[in-house]
């Protein structure tokens, strides 16, 4: 355990190093999360016709938690792991004791510290611009939201290098990304609240994994009902079976790959 904690600690501080060398690029990072904050002001002119359930008010709520949420749960694994296998940079990194996720993983870890002020100042202007929509969550509500949020990022990665394990058949696996994307925005809650769907299309979302990415953990942020117990089944359903998936695309992928590039 202790050997376990002291190769965590060295990749942790090393990752955070190398991002905060790039901090302009992370704060360029943390605004290109910001397309919760344009649909919102859609959205909020849409509610003052009374045709729609949730204020304005909660759609401010709703749309900055989705953008919190986003931050943290950001992945970008699938492009760096496609050029390790066509570079052949993947060689070396399987001659170490420990799996090469633990470098992608602890990095995106890394760089969720690095990002976090910029994350703060974000919060703090949009509540600067629009001060009626301030509000403080609860103990209880702040401590489920860190829950679930961790959860979601871990899925999200789960996922997304589940995909970028085919790059050791393709080239392109991140065209694979690219295609899950569009349902991703749509279903996810990125989009508009899955409150706002129709009651047919919103339980069909239910049944996949984009609304517990986003839509999930920002809904608990701002206390709106969701079934949470039915929610973390699904989140650990669908991580099961990307995690099953994923390590024999793993194994399988190993017989196949040559270090070409190398």
């Amino acid at each position: 355990m202790k050997y376990i904690l002291n190769v965590a600690q060295t990749l942790l501080l090393t990752y955070y190093a190398y991002m905060v060398e790039y901090r302009a690029e992370l704060f360029l990072w943390a605004l290109s999360g910001s397309l919760p904050f344009i649909l919102m002001g859609i959205w909020i002119k849409a509610s003052q016709t009374g045709n729609i359930e949730l204020s304005a008010i909660e759609f401010a709520h709703y749309f900055l938690s989705a953008f919190i949420v986003r931050q943290f749960n950001v992945v970008w694994v699938i492009y760096e792991f496609e050029k390790e296998v066509i570079q052949g940079k993947l060689s070396p990194k399987l001659l170490q004791p420990i799996d090469p996720v633990w470098h992608h993983f602890i990095s995106h870890i890394s760089e969720r510290f690095a990002r976090l002020p910029f994350i703060l100042g974000l919060i703090l202007l949009f509540f600067a611009l629009y001060p009626q929509s301030f509000w403080i969550p609860s103990l209880g509500q702040f401590l489920l939201f860190l829950f679930v949020v961790i959860l979601a990022f871990i899925l999200r990665f789960i996922i997304q290098y589940t995909f970028a394990l085919f790059s050791f058949w393709i080239e392109r696996a991140s065209a694979i990304e690219q295609i899950w994307y569009l349902p991703y925005i749509f279903l996810s809650g990125i989009i508009a609240p899955l409150d706002v769907f129709p009651p047919l299309i919103r339980e069909f979302a239910l049944w996949t994994p984009f609304p517990y990415l986003v839509y999930f953990p920002a809904s608990i942020l701002v206390g709106f009902p969701v079934d949470i117990f039915r929610s973390l089944f699904m989140m650990f359903l669908w991580g099961t079976l990307f995690f099953i998936l994923n390590r024999w695309l793993w194994k399988q992928g190993l017989k196949q790959y040559s270090g070409m590039g190398a």
